[in-house]
């Protein structure tokens, strides 16, 4: 038996039925304005070129929730060129440990940070990877959220071209110090991103959905090593789950509700600007209706006949009321909506796909 894929199943397994809960409060998207930059970065984790400099650091991360403050503080940078999406993170952190060295092994039992990315943002094919303090990488390609019984997550799918590096300020997996924090510096290449062998994916002044995560541990130090801190009855205590745009619950595989990262083309120390686009706020409220929805099945063994039956709160952008309905079909259901910004029709069909037409 494959003890790795098992545990996996029961973790995913709860994910699945936290992905139709509401968050507590509203959520707003983080956005962030990437910058083109001229030449390489050496991908050594020191993150100390020039144009990091001139980069602007995002907000502090924050619970997954989005209502605690986390223990310690992260924050990313980002950059690109015609070749790589390039990032920085700083975590502050008083003891840097890891013991995981296996590629593709649950690199999330360690402290570890986690990007996210769905390039066209239909919350379907994206792509997760985790890196720990000792530069052990888990990448995955993951077809459908996990809320989804069909779901696929291919685990022996890796980034070809992934560059990435670690450096610690302090002394990795020594107990009798203390550090102040580690830097992570990774080069994510576009062309593991294609669809197509020959696709010009370069996301020239287009944006992604993307979301980071770093997870953290309280740990025990037994005979000189780090571990994971234990209750008393030897259970591990949860980790907590820092963020960089929050979803709402503990469930980072929610790409409807993942921050956005825009690609300009202008180049690092511009103050570009990026506002999200009003049928991108359809689809966060339509994605609101979504989960509800599938609560509601899960509740009833079926959809409902109408938004009605939701008892949401009315839709209104920029003045615009926005009236989604609700189709039940032989195959399944859909809720759409034509968005009166674009004439746009949004779709988004039962397994969370979204499209326009």
């Amino acid at each position: 038996m494959n003890m790795k894929f098992n545990f996996l199943t029961v973790i995913f397994s709860c994910w699945s039925m936290l992905s139709y809960a509401q968050p507590k409060k509203e959520i707003i998207p983080q956005t962030y304005v990437a910058h083109k930059i001229p030449e390489p970065i050496t991908i050594d984790g020191k993150g100390d070129e020039a144009v990091w400099e001139k980069a602007e650091w995002t907000e502090n991360f924050i619970d997954i929730e989005g209502d605690k403050i986390p223990k310690y503080q992260t924050n990313v940078k980002m950059l690109w060129d015609e070749n790589y999406y390039y990032i920085l993170v700083e975590m502050k952190e008083p003891h840097v440990w890891g013991d995981i060295t296996e590629r593709d092994a649950i690199v999330f039992f360690n402290n570890d940070f986690e990007v996210f990315i769905d390039t066209n943002g239909d919350t379907h094919n994206y792509y997760e990877l985790e890196i720990n303090a000792l530069n052990t990488v888990w990448d995955l390609f993951i077809n459908k959220p996990y809320r989804e019984a069909d779901n696929v997550a291919l685990n022996d799918w890796n980034y070809t071209g992934l560059k990435s590096a670690v450096t610690v300020d302090g002394t990795l997996n020594n107990p009798n110090d203390i550090d102040k924090s580690w830097t992570m510096e990774i080069a994510i290449p576009f062309k593991d991103l294609r669809t197509a062998y020959h696709q010009d994916n370069v996301p020239r002044d287009q944006f992604y959905r993307v979301n980071f995560s770093r997870v953290n541990w309280d740990h025990d130090i037994t005979n000189g090593k780090y571990a994971r801190k234990k209750d008393e009855n030897g259970k591990f205590l949860p980790e907590y789950n820092w963020v960089w745009s929050p979803t709402g619950v503990i469930n980072m595989h929610l790409p409807e509700t993942w921050g956005y990262v825009y690609f300009s083309s202008e180049e690092v120390g511009s103050k570009t600007t990026f506002t999200m686009p009003n049928d991108e706020k359809i689809k966060w409220r339509l994605y609101e209706l979504f989960r509800a929805n599938k609560a509601y099945y899960r509740a009833n063994k079926v959809s409902a006949a109408s938004v009605n039956d939701l008892k949401m709160p009315k839709i209104s952008i920029d003045g615009h009321e926005i009236k989604p309905t609700i189709e039940n079909h032989s195959f399944g259901w859909t809720i759409s909506v034509k968005s009166p910004f674009s004439n746009n029709v949004l779709v988004i069909k039962e397994d969370g796909l979204f499209f326009n037409k």
